[in-house]
């Protein structure tokens, strides 16, 4: 009899029968039974240590110790002049990375003035119509040394080129420019909605991003693998840790496939997670994500240690956010932050206590931003790496997670591939999302301030931008670039688009040609329309 057993039935059960449990069972997000003690029963033999293969105590020796994780603020404000003024004031704050909010027209390949987006311009995000957008939105800003990340997709080449040819006009080498664009477009069709074209032609257009980062710009990250919006969507962390890395694989396949190298491109991928409400599972969740890359990635493809290696943004859950007693949102985040952090995060955005009620005031953001810095100069978390390394409850989850992971990834793989596999994951997340409301409603998930420990006081209403007279001044704008470009340049830039898009040649150098010519988003985003056609769910 082993001494746990012992215990169960000497101390824990008797215990137990005159006192019982708060309740009947202990689970987390993915239905994995948390046991009322850990004593490394079971574990697996991984003994790694930080910076070697396979990762899952972080991808470098020091992580820390040697450079704190980049402290990032999601922000994007209406035009480009406001974000831009917000974005100053986080760095003049400490913040030491940008990350841009595009609004939903963006997203959607339209530019400010097309009447299908009338009421919709500036109102999750910043309005980027052209180049000249894109320098508003830098200006004062030094490209050359701050870290950039872009939540953009389906139009993400696009955005990339405006960035990039944003650089090479004041002077500044791609090589040089450093950041993130997301380019994730399986997510979109899985569990967001923020697409354009079929699957296909979307692929191509991913793998392109791929390409050209390898040659020109070998800083950039040219994808960041999300799960964070298929936990949003309601995904358990299993499921997000799962479809996550089926989606990466897809990608990795279709590069190979293509004819990259993997090693040339795969040292450019990074990951995207949610940090969520269960503390451990979401620690447990990025040691898992890391060892599971790197055991697929060598498995499959052969790939080197640096294709290997996992890095990853986290964002505190967006939808653990309420709008009753938000100040409570600044206890959550914290704690999500921090399961980030002892996770070994190389970025992270803290979300503000008011995103429940809007855009984040610019008080909130900067509370969110100190509280990553009190995490970083406070605290002790990044002076041991893998603190919570040799946790016998950690390293449990760890192999929990990453064994349920493992069979959603067959399955997948059974389907085909993730693209064969959407509806598959469509469906998995919206029951996973039933569940979970449901167990809110029933009060088996407890929410302070929504379900236990509510109070009646009626909330606040938020102060909001004015978007009519925002989204004016951005058509206006956009009438005036209209107006003073060269318009034969401009149809010669778009016929080239769709003679490109058409073939098989890399779009990117066609793309920064067009931007720099002061052609449109939407018009480039119509152009590919005409050739590729639109996504239409089956």
């Amino acid at each position: 009899m082993s001494e746990r057993d012992r215990w169960q039935r000497e101390t824990l059960g008797p215990h137990v029968s005159k006192r019982p449990e708060r309740r009947s069972s202990f689970t987390t997000s993915s239905g994995i039974e948390v046991e009322p003690v850990y004593d490394g029963e079971g574990a697996t033999s991984d003994r790694s240590c930080p910076g070697e293969f396979p990762y899952t105590r972080g991808v470098y020796p020091t992580m820390y110790r040697g450079r704190l994780w980049t402290m990032r603020q999601y922000a994007g404000f209406g035009t480009a002049g406001e974000t831009n003024r917000r974005f100053r004031y986080l760095l003049d704050s400490g913040q030491t990375g940008l990350s841009v909010a595009f609004d939903l027209p963006t997203q959607m390949g339209y530019d400010s003035d097309d009447p299908k987006v009338r009421g919709e311009v500036g109102r999750v995000g910043v309005a980027i119509d052209s180049i000249e957008d894109m320098h508003r939105l830098f200006e004062e800003i030094p490209l050359a040394t701050v870290s950039t990340s872009m939540t953009i997709n389906a139009t993400a080449p696009l955005l990339l080129a405006m960035y990039a040819g944003v650089a090479e006009e004041r002077g500044i080498a791609r090589a040089d420019l450093r950041g993130t664009v997301q380019n994730d477009v399986l997510k979109e069709f899985i569990a967001r909605g923020t697409y354009i074209y079929p699957v296909e032609p979307s692929l191509r257009f991913v793998t392109d991003v791929f390409d050209f980062c390898a040659a020109e710009m070998p800083r950039w990250r040219s994808v960041s693998i999300s799960g964070y919006h298929i936990r949003e969507a309601g995904a358990t962390a299993a499921q997000e840790l799962a479809f996550t890395l089926a989606n990466g694989i897809e990608y990795v396949r279709r590069a190979v496939e293509s004819g990259l190298d993997v090693d040339d491109f795969a040292p450019g991928l990074s990951f995207f997670f949610s940090a969520d409400r269960l503390f451990f599972e979401e620690a447990a969740k990025f040691r898992a994500a890391r060892r599971m890359w790197a055991r697929l990635m060598r498995d499959r493809f052969g790939a080197a240690d640096e294709s290997c290696r996992m890095r990853f943004h986290a964002q505190t859950a967006g939808s653990s956010l309420t709008a009753q007693q938000p100040l409570n949102n600044v206890v959550r985040v914290a704690l999500q932050a921090l399961s980030a952090v002892l996770g070994g995060a190389q970025s992270l955005h803290a979300n503000s206590y008011d995103e429940a009620l809007s855009l984040p005031g610019a008080e909130a953001a900067r509370l969110a931003l100190r509280t990553q810095q009190v995490l970083a100069a406070e605290t002790g978390v990044g002076d041991t790496v893998d603190p919570l390394g040799g946790s016998y409850f950690v390293e449990s989850l760890t192999d929990a997670l990453e064994a349920r992971a493992r069979k959603y990834i067959a399955r997948i793989d059974e389907l085909g591939g993730a693209v064969r596999a959407i509806d598959y994951m469509q469906d998995e997340i919206h029951r996973a999302a039933y569940r979970h409301q449901r167990a809110i409603e029933r009060g088996d998930l407890e929410v302070v301030g929504v379900n236990v420990h509510d109070d009646p006081a009626p909330v606040g209403t938020p102060t909001t931008p004015d978007y009519a007279r925002l989204a004016e001044e951005q058509r206006r704008r956009l009438a005036g670039l209209k107006a003073g470009r060269n318009a034969p340049d401009v149809e010669a830039s778009l016929a080239r688009i769709r003679r490109t898009a058409a073939g098989d040649a890399n779009l990117l150098p066609v793309l920064i040609d067009a931007v720099r010519r002061r052609v449109t988003l939407g018009e480039i985003s119509h152009a590919l329309r005409d050739v590729w056609g639109e996504y239409r769910p089956g």
